[in-house]
């Protein structure tokens, strides 16, 4: 295998600051346990006690877990990638099932179409984690009338609920 011009944990912290805001890899701890792909040798997941944070994908972005995002949000800038829920929806989504965009309460400024989103209820725990189909001004603007009409359907495709994935 050839010798890494970065340090693996460097490069996992630099990755999610770009991802996710600057300082927010500044939480991370250094014991994290790094799991490396046996044809390419590229880091392909990163844990922490056993515990799955985040797995790199193909495009170059990390798919968070609960955990992982539980983890982030110890560093109060990773609000701006997270989403929140209407209450009533709030077990429907943490189950597993999708969000739709007239469920959003509130919307982080860091959040775009493709972007990985932490769901949070009003006492800022994570409930689901998922990907946005929508970047956050369509939900800051909600209250136009002229964009009413585009705005519907699916605004966060939910990969894990809290209740949905097994202890």
């Amino acid at each position: 295998m050839k010798d890494l011009l970065v340090d693996p944990l460097q490069k996992i912290s630099y990755q999610v600051d770009f991802l996710f805001g600057k300082g927010i890899s500044s939480i991370l701890p250094s014991d994290i346990k790094i799991e490396y792909s046996k044809k390419t040798g590229k880091i392909k997941n990163f844990s922490l006690n056993g515990k799955l944070i985040g797995t790199f994908r193909t495009d170059g972005g990390i798919a968070l877990t609960i955990h992982g995002c539980e983890l982030l949000l110890q560093n109060k800038n990773f609000l701006h990638n997270c989403i929140f829920p209407i209450e009533d929806v709030i077990p429907f989504v943490s189950e597993g099932r999708s969000l739709f965009v007239k469920h959003v309460l509130k919307c982080g400024q860091n959040v775009k179409t493709g972007s990985e989103v932490a769901i949070l209820n009003s006492n800022q725990n994570v409930i689901a984690v998922g990907r946005s189909l929508l970047p956050c001004h369509f939900f800051n603007n909600r209250n136009n009338e002229n964009n009413m009409s585009m705005i519907k359907g699916v605004a966060v495709k939910i990969r894990e609920g809290i209740k949905s994935r097994s202890v």
